[in-house]
């Protein structure tokens, strides 16, 4: 059983940065597409960010293009999110979920596994 942990969330100021890290556990995920989601209160949980198993896809949602980037180290069983430039709008709990079919896609459908997620707060 893939287990999924995020951490590195917290209070940033507009403008800042904050690196997101999610752990697996249990199984190797090198195999895994792991996508990052969140959710905004009052608002359903929406993709951010996914990455499949080689790196070889990756994708953002327009609203982070250009300043969230996706990473991976197989090695390590870890996934990062670096979310720079951050915007108030960018307040949400942050998840990380796994897709054992590595189809690198955006519905939350296809992931089976999922983090407890962690609080990104951007607030001056």
């Amino acid at each position: 059983q893939l287990q999924l942990v995020e951490s590195g969330g917290g209070l940033a100021q507009p403008g800042e940065s904050l690196r997101l890290s999610c752990a697996a556990s249990g199984v190797n995920m090198h195999s895994y597409t792991i996508a990052w989601f969140r959710a905004a209160p009052g608002k359903p949980r929406d993709g951010v960010a996914y990455i499949s198993s080689s790196g070889r896809f990756i994708d953002y949602t327009n609203s982070v293009r250009g300043r969230f980037a996706i990473s991976r180290d197989n090695t390590k069983n870890m996934v990062y999110l670096h979310m720079n430039k951050l915007k108030p709008e960018d307040t949400a709990v942050y998840y990380c979920a796994a897709d054992a079919w590595d189809r690198a896609g955006w519905g939350s459908h296809l992931y089976d596994d999922w983090g407890q997620g962690t609080q990104v707060t951007v607030s001056s």
